[in-house]
């Protein structure tokens, strides 16, 4: 993900790469979860395709982010960490994201981001946690 060859295609780059190239894909009930190194307050960075241009790409799609769809948090103001920069409790930020099809959204239960003090010493990832209904 950090193409030190090609700078505008790092992190985010890739996923909008992904998303373009498999845009029929994008059509299906689906999940797309993991950390994409990216958020909305980095969009002025000289990318491939920002953040806000994959979210976007996404809900043109009816793909949405459960974090931001449950919790009615715009993209960029999100207010639980999913990530701690060097293991730091003051360098928080939310770059780990599941999105799904509209379809899935609608059978989500719950979500969790798992607490920096019970994870910390794992991970400098904190766990998202998504409970469908069957």
């Amino acid at each position: 993900m950090n193409n030190k060859e090609n700078r505008i295609a790092r992190y985010i780059g890739q996923v909008w790469f992904a998303i373009n190239y498999y845009i029929d894909l994008l059509d299906k009930p689906s999940i797309r979860m993991g950390d994409f190194n990216s958020n909305k307050i980095w969009d002025y960075k000289d990318r491939v395709g920002s953040h806000s241009d994959v979210v976007n790409k996404l809900q043109e799609k009816g793909i949405r982010s459960v974090y931001h769809q449950l919790l009615d948090i715009e993209q960029g103001k999100e207010i639980h960490p999913t990530f701690y920069m060097f293991r730091k409790k003051e360098k928080p930020y939310h770059i780990d994201y599941c999105f799904t099809s509209h379809d899935l959204i609608k059978k989500i239960k719950s979500i969790e981001i798992g607490k920096y003090e019970n994870w910390i010493s794992i991970s400098d990832h904190m766990p998202l946690t998504i409970e469908l209904e069957c």
